[in-house]
């Protein structure tokens, strides 16, 4: 008799492990199709369904990476979505791993699920770790979330080259970067007319470009040779010379914004270090 039922008890367990694994495998292959298209409108819709998503509806991305893989099975992860879903009553989450970050996908009817997830992510990451959360904006529609996911990537990329440093970074918040980046030859052109000449600078454009992003960010020279671990002397002397090499002054409000803007285009695509 102990016998059947230890071998009942082994086969429900057995079943029941069997069951999750068909279902995560579900999952993910429906978010693979999600981001990638693969499958018929009315067919994702009612696979959508199964796990609690209505595609007719907006839905945010959200990017969680860290400095190193987040995964999926780890006891962290796991405790992030358990308080996520109760915190919100709602089983509306849905969460996956990606190339080694944390993606969620939520209704934009949840809008406080980004901050809800930083301060669950500091819980059980810790707060002096090294991650950060895109978001994206809410579209509607199977397309929409690809599309505020491929926001939440960007925004992440654009935090990285622009040396932003909040925790929670927004795709909203760059709009007028990726407006900037639109057109691509304006850009490249831009950024070859007015800060090529810093390359013939004793040590190259890099440090001037360090030195214009951090005036333009301060707002005043002393607080750039603060946030430079510079003297006031130094950074007053490469402006001198950016004014110099290119005919642009930082100072100078009318010729500031084509100076800001090569700069912040130099910034979003890695330049000089990758040539345009």
């Amino acid at each position: 008799m102990a016998d059947t039922i230890a071998a009942l008890a082994d086969g429900y367990e057995s079943a029941h492990r069997l069951a999750l694994r068909q279902e995560d495998t579900a999952r993910r292959e429906f978010i693979d199709d999600l981001f990638y298209g693969r499958s018929e409108p009315g067919s994702m819709a009612e696979r959508a369904q199964r796990f609690g998503i209505r595609l007719a509806e907006g839905h945010i991305a959200i990017i969680i990476e860290g400095d190193q893989p987040l995964r999926e099975s780890s006891q962290a992860i796991g405790a992030v979505e358990t308080a996520l879903y109760r915190y919100f009553v709602s089983r509306d989450l849905l969460f996956t791993t990606k190339d080694g970050s944390l993606v969620c996908i939520a209704p934009s009817t949840l809008p406080d699920t980004p901050t809800e997830l930083a301060h669950q992510i500091s819980k059980a990451i810790g707060s002096w770790a090294e991650w950060r959360i895109g978001v994206g904006r809410a579209h509607q529609g199977p397309g929409g979330v690809r599309r505020s996911y491929d926001e939440a990537r960007a925004s992440l990329l654009f935090a990285t080259r622009l040396g932003y440093h909040d925790r929670v970074i927004r795709a909203a918040d760059f709009l007028v970067f990726q407006v900037l980046l639109r057109d691509r030859a304006a850009i490249d052109d831009l950024i070859a007319t007015v800060l090529a000449p810093l390359q013939h600078a004793r040590g190259g454009a890099v440090p001037l470009i360090e030195t214009l992003a951090s005036y333009f960010g301060c707002g005043t020279i002393h607080a750039a040779a603060d946030d430079l671990n510079l003297s006031v002397r130094a950074v007053s002397y490469r402006l001198d010379r950016v004014k110099k090499l290119t005919g642009y002054s930082a100072t100078d409000p009318a010729q500031r914004f084509t100076l800001e803007a090569a700069v912040l285009g130099a910034k979003l695509l890695d330049w000089p270090d990758r040539s345009t």
